[in-house]
């Protein structure tokens, strides 16, 4: 690049200016690729984030569903229990009541 710029007659106000110019543009291009490079990793890390946020959240979706198949399953359990202890309790007091009649 600097070669190109020393075959182009320049005056030497002109040719100093450029080469500031050209100065001044090197750090900063150098500071814009690095803040780039930067950027473009800190989205690849937070892509990896995401789906391994992803990956939890299907897995844990997964285990809240098993649970509320198995609460479904304890429910149905529990209220075939709590008939027959009722009817258990009717049947007892059945008895009781057709001894105080007797």
């Amino acid at each position: 690049m600097e070669a190109s710029k020393a075959l182009v007659p320049v005056s030497s106000t002109a040719a100093s200016e450029s080469l500031h110019v050209s100065e001044a543009e090197s750090p900063f291009s150098s500071l814009l690729y690095d803040v780039s490079q930067q950027v473009q990793a800190a989205m690849e890390n937070m892509l990896k984030t995401v789906t391994d946020i992803d990956q939890s959240s299907s897995g844990i979706n997964e285990d809240i569903d098993h649970c509320k198949g198995s609460v479904a399953e304890r429910k149905k359990i529990l209220e075939e229990e709590k008939e027959r202890f009722q009817k258990a309790a009717f049947s007892v007091l059945e008895m009781l009541n057709d001894q105080d009649i007797s």
